[in-house]
C-alpha cells in the first residue's frame, strides 16, 4: 500500500497541479525502469553503486590519474576531487535539507538489484549523481580526453541509483545539475590552464621539424627529465637528445648550439633560463619542454607536455617573447619568468639548503619559517628617487594577472613590462607579505605598491643584497638596474587550435 506522502493519484491540499503532475510522471519513469529487463546489468550496477560510497570510486579514479605523471592529468584530478567536495557540501548542507523526500518503495525493484545497505537520508537530491557529475565535469574542463573516459563511469554510477531503485529519475538529474554547477563553480575560483592560453603573437618564422630534424635538445637529468625527452625522441625521430648532470648544461648547451637549427631544452625554470640566454646569444628559435617542479615559463607559454612541444615543432609555431635583463657592476643576465631582491632570494638560498634532505615541497614551507622568523631588517634602497626600507621588490617579465583564487599567470609574454610589486619595511613582515599577495591586482594599499614600467634602476644597495632570478640566486649591491629586451627571443609554442 503506498503511505500517504507518495499518494500521487490526487493532488494533496496546497499542492500545485504542475508540481503534481511532474512527480506523477517521475513515479511512472521510475516503475517503468524497475519494470524493464537490462542485459548484463544485475551484476554490474548494484555494485558500481556500491562503490561510489562516500566517493571512494572517484578518490581512486584521481590516484590513477595521478599517477599517469602527465601535469594535466594531475590538475584533472585535482580539479575533480574540488569539485567533488563541493558538490558533496552542497548536497549534505542544503540540498537533503531542502527537500525531504521520501525514497521510492523498494517493492517494485527486484530483489537481486537491491543494494544490501538501504540508505538513510532523504531522496532528493541524489549524492551520488552529484558527486559523480561533479567529478567528471571537473575533470573535462580542465582534459577533455580524460574527461570523456570519466563520463561513462559516471552517467553509469548515476543510471544505477534509479536501477537500484534508491532514487527517482528526478532526484538523480537535479543531483548531476548541482554536481555540474559545482565544477563550473570552482572553474570561477580557480580557472583552468585552457582559460589562460597567451595570443599566439607576435609569431616568428622558424623552420618545420617534421621529424625533428635539426633538433638538439639537451636534457637536465637532475631534473627527473629521461622519460620526457626519450618521450620527444620517440615523437620527433630524426632529433638528437644530449642528456647531462646538471653541473653540464651549460657546456652542452653551448656545444648544442654550434650544430644545431633549433635549441632545445629540457629541464626546470633554471636550466631553461641557461638555454635562452645561449640561444639569445647564437640567434637559434628556442624548444622548450617542461621538466622542473614550476615550469612557470614553458606553462605560461602554453607548452605543457610531449605532445603540445612536438605539435609546434612539426607545423613550425613559434612567437617572439621578452627576455628581462639584469645588470649590476659587471654582473649581467637575463630572466624569463622574476627578478627579485629581499625576502624571496633568501628563501631561495633557505630552501636549497634544505631541499636535498627533506625535498622541494618540505623545504619551501621550512625557509618561509625560517626566514621570516629570523628577525632580519628590510632591505633600504632607492626605489623611484626614495630611500626605503623594502621587505620585497618582486619584478615579473611580462604583467601578471589574477584569476580567481589562483596565482597569477601572464596572459600576454610580449607586453614589454616589467610588472614590479613593493611590499614597504616595517613591522611584521609576514603580515605584510601575505597582505600584498592577497590584494593581488590592486595597485596601491598600506603594505604594497604595483606598477608596471619597461625599465627600473635600484641605487644604493648594500653590498650582500641577495637577487634571485627563475630560481638562481647571486649577490649584488651599489647600483641594479631592471629592464625589457622587447620580442627578443623567439620559441616554440602550439597556435594552431587555439
Amino acid at each position: 500500500m503506498t503511505p500517504p506522502d507518495l499518494d500521487l493519484t490526487t493532488p494533496k491540499p496546497g499542492h500545485h497541479p504542475l508540481r503534481h503532475r511532474a512527480l506523477a510522471l517521475d513515479r511512472r519513469l521510475f516503475e517503468a525502469a524497475a519494470a524493464r529487463h537490462w542485459p548484463g546489468a544485475d551484476p554490474v550496477l548494484p555494485r558500481l553503486s556500491r562503490s561510489a560510497n562516500h566517493g571512494a570510486l572517484w578518490f581512486a579514479a584521481a590516484a590513477a590519474l595521478a599517477a599517469s605523471r602527465t601535469p594535466r592529468a594531475r590538475r584533472a584530478a585535482a580539479r575533480g576531487l574540488a569539485s567533488l567536495g563541493l558538490a558533496s557540501l552542497t548536497i549534505n548542507t542544503l540540498g537533503k535539507r531542502s527537500v525531504r523526500r521520501p525514497r521510492p518503495l523498494l517493492a517494485a525493484v527486484p530483489l537481486v538489484r537491491r543494494l544490501e545497505r538501504q540508505p538513510v537520508t532523504t531522496s532528493f537530491p541524489s549524492g551520488h549523481a552529484a558527486s559523480a557529475a561533479a567529478f567528471a565535469t571537473g575533470v573535462a574542463l580542465e582534459s577533455p580526453a580524460w574527461g570523456a573516459a570519466v563520463a561513462p563511469v559516471a552517467a553509469s554510477v548515476a543510471l544505477s541509483r534509479v536501477y537500484t531503485g534508491v532514487h527517482f529519475p528526478s532526484d538523480v538529474l537535479a543531483g548531476a545539475a548541482l554536481g555540474a554547477g559545482a565544477a563550473f563553480t570552482v572553474r570561477g575560483l580557480v580557472p583552468t590552464r585552457g582559460q589562460v592560453v597567451p595570443p599566439p603573437r607576435p609569431q616568428a618564422e622558424v623552420p618545420a621539424l617534421l621529424r625533428g630534424e635539426g633538433l638538439v635538445l639537451v636534457a637536465n637529468t637532475g631534473s627527473g627529465t629521461a622519460d620526457r625527452a626519450r618521450a620527444l625522441r620517440d615523437a620527433l625521430p630524426d632529433a638528437e637528445v644530449v642528456e647531462c648532470a646538471p653541473g653540464d648544461v651549460s657546456a652542452r648547451l653551448e656545444e648544442a648550439a654550434g650544430r644545431a637549427r633549433v635549441l632545445g631544452v629540457c629541464g626546470g625554470d633554471g636550466t631553461v633560463n641557461t638555454a635562452a640566454r645561449v640561444a639569445l646569444r647564437a640567434g637559434l628559435p628556442l624548444a622548450v619542454l617542461p621538466g622542473g617542479t614550476l615550469n612557470h615559463f614553458a606553462y605560461d607559454l602554453g607548452v605543457e607536455d610531449v605532445r603540445d612541444l612536438a605539435r609546434a615543432l612539426r607545423q613550425g609555431d613559434a612567437v617572439r617573447v621578452d627576455v628581462g635583463r639584469y645588470s649590476c657592476g659587471g654582473q649581467q643576465g637575463v630572466f624569463l619568468n622574476t627578478c627579485s631582491v629581499g625576502v624571496y632570494p633568501e628563501l631561495v638560498r633557505e630552501r636549497e639548503r634544505w631541499a636535498h634532505r627533506v625535498g622541494g615541497w618540505p623545504a619551501g614551507v621550512l625557509a618561509a619559517l625560517r626566514v621570516l622568523r629570523a628577525g632580519r631588517h628590510p632591505l633600504e634602497a632607492e626605489f623611484q628617487g626614495r630611500t626605503r626600507p623594502l621587505w620585497l621588490l618582486f619584478a615579473g617579465n611580462g604583467t601578471y594577472h589574477r584569476m580567481g583564487l589562483a596565482s597569477g599567470r601572464r596572459r600576454d609574454l610580449a607586453d614589454g613590462q616589467l610588472d614590479v610589486r613593493v611590499v614597504h619595511g616595517g613591522r611584521r613582515p609576514a603580515a605584510r607579505l601575505l597582505a600584498a599577495a592577497l590584494a593581488g591586482p590592486l595597485t596601491r594599499s598600506p603594505a604594497h605598491a604595483a606598477v608596471q614600467v619597461g625599465r627600473l634602476r635600484l641605487d644604493h644597495v648594500a653590498p650582500g643584497t641577495l637577487l634571485a632570478y627563475d630560481g638562481e640566486v647571486i649577490e649584488v649591491e651599489g647600483r641594479v638596474t631592471l629592464e625589457k629586451l622587447p620580442e627578443a627571443l623567439t620559441v616554440y609554442r602550439p597556435i594552431a587550435g587555439y
